[in-house]
C-alpha cells in the first residue's frame, strides 16, 4: 500500500482521524512539557490552596495549591514514556518469541505457548506488587511490570498470525527453493504480519496508561515529586465533596488519551485490512 493511498482513506475514516488528533494532543502535551508549563508542578502555594480556574492557574489549583494543568501536563510525559518503554519490551521479547514458536514449532512451540499461559497468571498489577515489594515502589517497576505482562500477548498474537502466513504458497516455495526458517521469518513472515503488530501496539500503549494511573493510584507507580495522573486521582479523592473538580481533571487526561488510542488503532485495523472495512 503506497503512503499516498493510504493518507487519502485515512482522511476519510472518523475513528482514525479523531484518534490521531487525541493522540497528537498527548503527544504535543508531552512535548510541550518538556520545555514549558503555566507553573512549576511541584510548587506548593497554601495560601492558594483549591483555588478556582482562573487566569493565574487555568485549571485551579490542588489542596497543595499546586497548578493542576501543570501537573497534568507534566503528568503526560509518564504516560508516553510508560507506554513506549513497556510496549517495546513486550513487542521485542514477544515477537521474537512468538516467530521461534512458529518457525520451530514441536517442543519449541509448546513451551513458549505454555510460558505464555503461565505469565498471563500474573497480571501487570499483581506483577508490580511483587517487584515493589523486593526493590520498592517507582516508574521503573511499572514500566518492567507492564512490559512484562505484554510480553505474552504479543508472543501468542505473532504465533498465531504466523502460523497463518507459513501455510501460504509463496512460503511454502521459499522453503522448496532452500531457504532456511529464519530467512524465511524475517524475508517473509514478519513483514506480512507487521500491520497486525502494529494495531496491537497501538492498543497495548492504551493499556499501559491505563495501568500506569492505576499503579500510582495505589502508590506503586510514579512517586512524588514527579506528576502522575494515577496519584492525582488519589490525592482527589479526599477533596471530592469541597473540590471534585480535582477528580474531574486527570480522569478526563487519561480517557481522551485511551480513547484516542483505541480509536486509532480501530481506523489502523481497518486501514491496514480493507476487508475489515468492507464488512461494516
Amino acid at each position: 500500500m503506497s503512503v499516498p493511498g493510504f493518507l487519502a482513506r485515512a482522511r476519510g475514516h472518523a475513528s482514525f482521524v479523531v484518534g490521531a488528533l487525541l493522540t497528537a494532543l498527548l503527544a504535543a502535551a508531552a512535548l510541550l512539557s518538556l520545555v514549558w508549563s503555566p507553573w512549576p508542578p511541584g510548587e506548593i502555594d497554601i495560601p492558594n490552596k483549591l483555588a478556582p480556574p482562573s487566569a493565574a492557574h487555568w485549571l485551579g489549583t490542588d489542596s497543595l495549591g499546586r497548578d493542576i494543568a501543570s501537573q497534568i501536563l507534566v503528568g503526560s510525559q509518564n504516560s508516553i514514556v510508560v507506554g513506549l518503554v513497556a510496549v517495546g519490551i513486550g513487542m521485542g521479547f514477544g515477537v521474537a518469541l512468538g516467530a521461534l514458536a512458529s518457525a520451530r514449532r514441536g517442543w519449541v512451540e509448546e513451551l513458549v505457548m505454555r510460558a505464555s499461559d503461565f505469565t498471563f497468571a500474573f497480571p501487570a498489577l499483581l506483577t508490580a506488587i511483587m517487584l515493589t515489594a523486593i526493590y520498592g515502589p517507582g516508574l521503573i517497576m511499572s514500566i518492567v511490570a507492564i512490559g512484562i505482562f505484554n510480553v505474552p500477548v504479543f508472543a501468542r498474537l505473532t504465533r498465531g498470525a504466523a502460523n497463518a502466513v507459513w501455510a501460504r504458497e509463496y512460503v511454502l516455495a521459499a522453503r522448496a527453493a532452500g531457504k532456511g526458517a529464519w530467512r524465511i521469518t524475517v524475508d517473509h513472515v514478519l513483514p506480512n504480519i507487521a500491520s497486525v503488530l502494529i494495531v496491537q501496539a497501538t492498543i497495548s500503549f492504551a493499556t499501559a496508561i491505563l495501568a500506569e494511573a492505576a499503579l500510582s493510584y495505589l502508590g506503586l507507580g510514579t512517586q512524588p515529586p514527579q506528576p502522575s495522573w494515577g496519584r492525582m486521582l488519589n490525592e482527589a479523592q479526599t477533596q471530592m465533596f469541597a473540590a471534585p473538580m480535582l477528580a474531574v481533571w486527570p480522569g478526563a487526561a487519561i480517557m481522551l488519551s485511551v480513547l484516542g488510542l483505541n480509536l486509532l488503532g480501530d481506523g489502523l485495523r481497518d486501514l491496514l485490512d480493507p476487508r475489515l472495512a468492507r464488512a461494516r
